[in-house]
Order: C-alpha cells, then structure tokens, then sequence
C-alpha cells in the first residue's frame, strides 16, 4: 500500500520556546478553588428553585368573594354527586384490585358529599 503524504524530515525537529516562568506559577490557589467550585456548581448543582409568589392567586380557577356560602356548598355538593356516580359506574367496568380501588375513591366521595349536604342544611339562606 502506497502512503500518499510523505514522512517529515527527521532531521527537522520542532523546537518549541522555553518559557522560564509558567504562567500558573504566581495564580492564587484560593482563586483557583474558588473558580473550580463556581464551575462544579454552575455544571452539577440543581438549579436554584425560584420563590413562590405568596401574595398572588392564580386566575385559572376563581370564586368570587361575593359568592355567599350556600350557593358555594350547593356547587360542591353538585360536584361530589357526579363525581360519586362517575366514580362508581367506572368502578363496575373494572375488575379485582382496581376495582377494589376505585370503589374506595368512590366511598370517600360518598363520605364528603354527606358532610357538605350537613353542612348546607345547616346553613341560613340568606335574603
């Protein structure tokens, strides 16, 4: 097999400047573990969580403050009703453990639908 680029001269060496002083000779070794540790943290921290803003609600989802209680826990109960029957007409279409398991969200439901119909019979319409 033929080699298309020749060999360097051997006699020809490459000689490469002397330096005396190393130009990491004088650095500071704190600023160096320093610079090292930045680098460290900057590739392996995790990121820095941002601080939630307490004071500012989300407007996806908003009730209004005029809404007075009994119409609030009339739409909670409304709520609990679909969710119970959704919650047990699923649970009928499945079988063994899953079953099982839905059939329990469906109970808890139950349980919260009775204390909010409590709650709304206790509760003073208001004129």
């Amino acid at each position: 097999m033929f080699k298309h680029t020749p060999n360097p001269p051997e006699s020809e060496t490459v000689e490469r400047p002397t330096d005396p002083v190393s130009p990491y000779a004088f650095l500071d070794s704190r600023k160096l573990h320093d610079a090292a540790l930045r680098a460290l943290d900057h590739y392996l921290a995790p990121p820095a969580k941002k601080p939630e803003s307490p004071g500012i609600p989300s407007t996806i989802f908003t009730v209004l403050p005029e809404v007075n209680a009994e119409t609030l826990l009339a739409h909670a109960c409304e709520t609990l009703a679909s969710a119970n029957i959704m919650a047990t007409e699923l649970a009928f279409t499945l079988s063994g453990p899953t079953c099982n398991q839905l059939l329990g969200i469906q109970q808890l439901i139950s349980l919260a639908e009775l204390s909010v119909n409590r709650v709304l019979d206790k509760v003073d319409p208001q004129s």
